[in-house]
């Protein structure tokens, strides 16, 4: 029975860890993963914010950050920096922790190369 009850525990506890952040936790958050774009067919559509997403705009969508948060987020490879806003949620894809704008992409990458090895670190 204790063991059924340090499983259940962990578990529950793991899940807690991929919730969302609160805005007082998130400053100076840091994470390293894939970054991607978003594809055309989602212009003007609304975010999970309630806003029109727009491709020209220095947005993002991660999983957990609160909406608002200015995150700078860095190509590895070139160094390369954005701040974007988080104003949606995703990406669901494995491996990958951030969707850009298009505009916010192509600052630091190559949208040929479609996911880029980012770090973000949230600013505010």
């Amino acid at each position: 029975m204790s063991t059924l009850l340090w499983v259940t525990l962990s578990l529950t506890l793991a899940a807690c860890a991929s919730g969302p952040i609160s805005r007082s936790d998130a400053v100076g958050f840091e994470e390293t993963g894939g970054a991607s774009y978003y594809a055309m067919k989602y212009q003007g559509r609304k975010t999970a914010s309630g806003e029109l997403f727009d491709q020209k705009a220095m947005t993002a969508a991660h999983k957990r950050l609160p909406f608002g948060s200015k995150v700078k987020v860095t190509n590895i490879e070139n160094g390369k920096s954005v701040v974007v806003r988080v104003n949606d949620r995703g990406p669901f894809v494995r491996g990958r922790i951030i969707d850009l704008s298009k505009s916010a992409f192509q600052r630091i990458g190559n949208t040929r190369d479609g996911v880029i090895e980012v770090e973000i670190e949230v600013l505010r």
